[in-house]
């Protein structure tokens, strides 16, 4: 019998798009060689332009969906998206609290690419107090990191240091942060990984020209996915830029609005190969009597 690939389990929204949420989770799992689980926390009117709507699900429902397969099969990394509700982020740590071995990898995601906020002061507290203290990798873009550091002392979020950021977000229980750097005034994107002991590694990628729709869901799900591999969490984040990278690269707009990265661009690649093989001249052997 075939030993099954590593599991992943994402929790995380519906996106009828396929460019983030679930969709896109589950196509960057499985496109680094796990095996996707999911639970869908909240359905989403959307497209590639911004949120609409969102109805997140009952909070029982969300612990019904994972129980059932957490009893079934074995996970080797969790991964956090867009949650929904506060009773939602109560539910999904308490799940979580039974599986301390389990890395758990979360994406903060509280605005859509557009600037749609989807969630409120309640959420991001319950957020902080429920899920940061279990989180083994937080990985903000620098916007959710100042926001989810900010503190009344702060005159403003928005000049916040983002060393300062990461900091307070360890203080508050992460085991490491990665805070990426696609919405700062930069000529590259600098992703800067940070422990307790302070900076880890600063990574400087080119900055491509197009607006990406699930960029940040493709990088948490392909460090899952490293991690659920057996990666260090220095390593599954180096290997996972490279491959967001690439798949951002290769992205395509199918609609009116962003790109969406295409996270099975190395398919892609390889059929390109073997198409330029076949139209290769073939060789002609002399073979001497």
């Amino acid at each position: 019998m075939l030993q099954p690939p590593p599991i992943v389990l994402s929790f995380a929204a519906s996106d009828p798009t396929g460019g983030a949420g679930i969709q896109a989770d589950l196509l960057t799992i499985a496109s680094i060689g796990c095996h996707p689980l999911s639970v869908i926390t909240a359905i989403t009117v959307q497209d590639t332009v911004g949120v609409e709507d969102v109805m997140p699900f009952e909070a029982e429902w969300i612990t019904a969906q994972a129980r059932a397969v957490l009893e079934d099969m074995p996970v080797h990394a969790f991964k956090l998206g867009l949650l929904g509700s506060v009773e939602i982020i109560a539910a999904i740590a308490e799940i979580v609290a039974d599986y301390p071995e389990i890395p758990l990898i979360m994406d903060p995601i509280l605005a859509s690419g557009r600037g749609d906020p989807l969630v409120d002061d309640r959420m991001i507290d319950a957020m902080r107090t429920l899920l940061l203290p279990q989180v083994t990798l937080l990985t903000p873009n620098s916007l959710e990191a100042r926001q989810l550091a900010h503190d009344d002392s702060d005159h403003s979020e928005n000049g916040l240091d983002l060393t300062i950021c990461a900091q307070r977000l360890l203080d508050m229980g992460c085991e490491h942060v990665l805070i990426t750097g696609t919405h700062e005034n930069s000529v590259t994107v600098k992703n800067t990984l940070y422990s307790a002991t302070g900076q880890i590694k600063n990574n400087e990628w080119e900055r491509l020209p197009a607006s990406y729709h699930g960029s940040g869901c493709t990088l948490t799900s392909a460090i899952a996915a490293m991690v659920a591999n057996g990666l260090s969490i220095d390593d599954s984040v180096k290997e996972a830029q490279q491959y967001t990278w690439q798949a951002l690269r290769a992205g395509f707009r199918p609609g009116m609005g962003q790109h969406i990265p295409d996270r099975f661009f190395w398919a892609n690649e390889q059929e390109d190969s073997d198409r330029d093989d076949e139209n290769a001249t073939p060789t002609i052997e002399n073979n001497a009597d």
